[in-house]
């Protein structure tokens, strides 16, 4: 198995970061910067960065929210929200990032996987799929674009395959379903994408207690644990996480 790692997620919106339930309801979380700073220094192996509305505003990933973020971290940050060109991706990463995440741009155009992952390196794109529970699909998860407005009718896990031979270098899926509640992550869901790639899959949405860390990795395969409501409001620490799960065999990242 591989090492274990701790992700949050800055979700954000007008220079803040703010979190919701099921993508809405968002409430202010803090500063982007001084939360970063604090989360690497608490053991964060890396963070997410997810401008939540420029797809929705129609309009790119704010670039200064990055640069000011990525000055104080050293830990890979990965950074999604608007980004759907390989001039945006270039943009991104030459304003600190280390990875891309891309979602609505990607289902749109399935060949710009392709065409950044041979331009930046598969380990430098991720792909974010964010998925309802629709029994009229086969894996019955149905893929949703635009900040989780709108189904595209395609199945999410047929997608997560596909965007692997496109050549992907993580997956992120997040159900819409569980998002921001707290009661645990979709562990079905991640099990079924993780089962279908053989890429690093990034558990999302819905982590609020130690067990369900533990149990993204044992039932739902996933290899990176992203949250971000639990670390926000401090309910837990990362260093929490860390000895819990290391405390049940897991092999952790130090």
């Amino acid at each position: 198995m591989n090492q274990i790692k701790i992700m949050p997620c800055l979700d954000m919106k007008e220079g803040r970061i703010v979190k919701g339930i099921h993508f809405v309801d968002l409430k202010d979380a803090g500063d982007p910067v001084e939360n970063a700073a604090f989360y690497q220094k608490e053991g964060a192996d890396e963070l997410a960065m997810l401008d939540i509305a420029a797809t929705l505003e129609n309009r790119k990933t704010r670039l200064k929210w990055v640069k000011d973020v990525s000055v104080v971290i050293d830990i890979p940050l990965t950074v999604g929200g608007g980004i759907s060109s390989l001039e945006d991706i270039g943009m991104v990463l030459d304003a600190g990032a280390s990875k891309v995440s891309m979602n609505s741009a990607a289902v749109k155009d399935p060949e710009l996987i392709k065409q950044a992952a041979e331009k930046f390196g598969s380990e430098k794109i991720v792909v974010a799929i964010d998925a309802r529970r629709n029994t009229e699909v086969p894996s019955g998860f149905e893929l949703v674009v635009s900040g989780g407005t709108k189904p595209v009718n395609k199945d999410a896990v047929a997608w997560a395959k596909e965007c692997q031979n496109l050549g992907a270098g993580t997956i992120l899926p997040t159900s819409m379903d569980g998002d921001g509640t707290q009661t645990g992550y979709d562990l079905e869901f991640t099990k079924a994408i993780s089962d279908t790639v053989n890429l690093p899959v990034i558990a999302s949405g819905g982590a609020g207690t130690l067990e369900h860390f533990y149990e993204g990795v044992i039932k739902g395969g996933a290899n990176i644990l992203l949250a971000a409501s639990v670390f926000h409001y401090r309910t837990l620490s990362i260093g929490e996480v860390k000895t819990y799960l290391k405390n049940k065999g897991l092999e952790i990242n130090e």
